[in-house]
Parts: structure tokens; C-alpha cells; sequence
């Protein structure tokens, strides 16, 4: 009676089994590896469809739009705590950040002023480097260091003096033109005569024709005059006035002064011609002193250019000769070079 009973249930038994063990086979899905790789390959298949045609971009549009508000929720206690804390900063912090500020101001604006005139002392410098090109003899920068107090004399000092090879009578340049020469040298420093001192005498010649005079001081810094020409002189306004270098002193071909006004008299021997110095007699810091060969200058010697009371006595007598048109007879066994 037992086996009819375990006959007859067998077979039901077994068939529940077999549905329960077949059953988790086939509603099993695809596996973890298989959803990686898939999922790998379509997001590289939309990285490149996105870089190549953009198809993408109005749909990340969208979705960054959406998300504003999440990213602000999510910023908003960064943005609250800093807002609180600015608005609830002490009198005394904000005070102490303000005079921070100036002081960091000032030294800003103090640094600049330094940086503009290291700027303006550079082009001042290349000025000087072109006009040492231009010149061609052996020359060394000076500043200088102060201006003679004494209400007669025209005359500076710069910081260059024996030590550096500094000699009495030796020219003294701006990078525009002639400014000087030396008068007196210490070891350290050297006292420099400006050429419109009333005590200095500077032979010259008219660039464009060669005429020679000589150029005297006025006292006046923008001014020199030119007393010992005759009223039919060959010299016009805008003339250029350069060293003829028969004084001894000055190599010739050095740019002086430019003609500004000529007073002709019927009744007067000689015309009354004004010109203005070409170098910047009142602004220029660094000068250039001159060398020029052993052949053309003579050694360190009293300089004979100036002379008391501004009357020449060396050059003088070469004046009316070139003032007519003769050619007077130079010092130098070369000649003089023409303009």
C-alpha cells in the first residue's frame, strides 16, 4: 500500500523538481561582463559620433540646464558662508585691509617712478652710445653730480676726474653736441665750463661753406654770440655751427649751435648774429669726455679756449680772413678738413 502510494507520487515529484532546477536557467540574463563590454562599446560609439559630428551638444546643453539648480544647491553653503562672513567682518579688519592696500599702493606707485626713470635713463644712454658712434674717438661716460652755485660761472661738475684719465681742456659732449670743456680736475671729479659761459671762446666754422669765426658765451644758456663776422658775411638763419679745431682743443666737425638771428647795420663793421647751443646744457645728466688721437690734441695743458673776459687773442686774427672767404693758414700740419 506504501509503494502504491510512492508509486504514485513519484513520477509528480520528480517533475517538480525538474521545473525547479530548469526554471532558474533560463530566466537568468546576460551576465556582468557582457553588460561592461556592451556598455563600454556604446560609450566610446558616442564619444567619437559626439567629437566627429557634435550631435551631442544641444543634448548636454539641455542637461546642464536642467542640473543648474543642483549645482547651485550644492554650491550654496560655500557661497553663504562666505557672504556671511563678509558681511559680518569688523570695523577694525576692514580698516587694517585699507591701510594695507595704500601702503601696497604707494609702493607700487614708487617702484613704477623708479622703473620710468630707469626707462628715460636708458634712452638717455642709447642717445650717448649713437653719439659716441658718431664721434669715433676714445670716449667715457660721466654724470653729473652738481651744478656750480656761483651766479657768474656757467659751469658743472661731473664725477670723473683724474683717476679716470681726466684732463684740463678736455671736450665735453651731451649726445646732441659740444657742452664744454674740462677747466679743472681732481682726483675723483673735474669741473666742466659750459660754452655759454661769458670767460669761453669757441673757434667754429658754418657747416654748409666753411666760414670760420668764433663762437663767445653769452651767460645766457640758450644763447652764444658771434661778434666778429662782417656784415656781408655768407651765413643765413638755421646755419649749423660745428668745431673747426683750429683752437687746439676740440677736434673739428663737432656740432655747436644753429644760427637763430643775424642784425645786418649799414652803419656796423660786423653783424650781430645770435645762435643757440644744440646741446642741452640744462637737462642733459650723463655727458661724454673725448679722447682723440696723440696727433691731434696736444697733452694735458692749460686750455687755451678759455680766455678772461671773453677776447680772443689766438683765434682773432684767423677771423676777418675767413670771414672774407680766404682761407687762413691752420696750426695743424694737416690742414684743415673741409665741411
Amino acid at each position: 500500500m506504501s509503494w502504491r502510494r510512492f508509486g504514485s507520487h513519484g513520477p509528480a515529484t520528480r517533475q517538480r523538481t525538474e521545473s525547479i532546477t530548469i526554471k532558474p536557467i533560463f530566466a537568468q540574463g546576460p551576465s556582468q561582463t557582457t553588460r561592461l563590454v556592451v556598455a563600454v562599446i556604446l560609450s566610446l560609439t558616442l564619444l567619437v559620433l559626439d567629437h566627429r559630428f557634435h550631435h551631442l551638444q544641444q543634448l548636454r546643453s539641455a542637461l546642464a540646464f536642467v542640473t543648474y539648480p543642483l549645482h547651485y544647491l550644492a554650491d550654496l553653503p560655500f557661497t553663504a558662508s562666505r557672504w556671511f562672513a563678509e558681511t559680518t567682518n569688523s570695523r577694525e579688519n576692514l580698516l587694517l585691509q585699507n591701510r594695507e592696500l595704500r601702503n601696497e599702493n604707494l609702493s607700487l606707485r614708487a617702484e613704477l617712478q623708479k622703473y620710468e626713470s630707469l626707462q628715460a635713463e636708458n634712452m638717455r644712454l642709447r642717445d650717448l652710445v649713437d653719439s659716441s658712434f658718431k664721434v669715433g674717438d676714445r670716449v667715457v661716460v660721466a654724470e653729473l653730480s652738481s651744478v656750480d652755485l656761483d651766479p657768474y660761472k656757467q659751469q658743472v661738475i661731473i664725477n670723473k676726474g683724474a683717476i679716470s684719465g681726466v684732463f684740463e681742456g678736455q671736450p665735453v659732449l651731451d649726445a646732441h653736441a659740444v657742452m664744454g670743456q674740462v677747466t679743472d680736475v681732481t682726483p675723483l671729479s673735474s669741473t666742466v665750463l659750459l660754452i655759454t659761459d661769458t670767460s669761453h671762446a669757441l673757434p667754429v666754422q658754418v657747416l654748409r661753406n666753411g666760414l670760420r669765426t668764433i663762437a663767445l658765451g653769452t651767460g645766457h644758456i640758450d644763447e652764444l654770440k658771434l661778434p666778429y663776422l662782417p656784415t656781408n658775411s655768407d651765413i643765413v638763419e638755421g646755419d649749423l655751427l660745428v668745431t673747426s679745431g683750429l683752437g687746439g682743443k676740440f677736434p673739428p666737425g663737432y656740432p655747436v649751435a644753429r644760427v637763430t638771428r643775424i642784425d645786418r647795420s649799414p652803419d656796423a663793421p660786423f653783424a650781430n648774429v645770435s645762435a643757440q647751443p644744440r646741446a642741452h646744457l640744462d637737462r642733459s645728466r650723463e655727458v661724454l669726455l673725448v679722447w682723440t688721437v696723440p696727433n691731434q690734441l696736444p697733452g694735458p695743458t692749460q686750455p687755451a679756449e678759455v680766455m678772461p673776459n671773453a677776447v680772443p687773442t689766438t683765434e682773432q686774427t684767423d677771423t676777418p680772413g675767413a670771414a672774407t672767404g680766404d682761407t687762413p693758414p691752420s696750426p695743424h700740419p694737416t690742414g684743415e678738413p673741409e665741411a
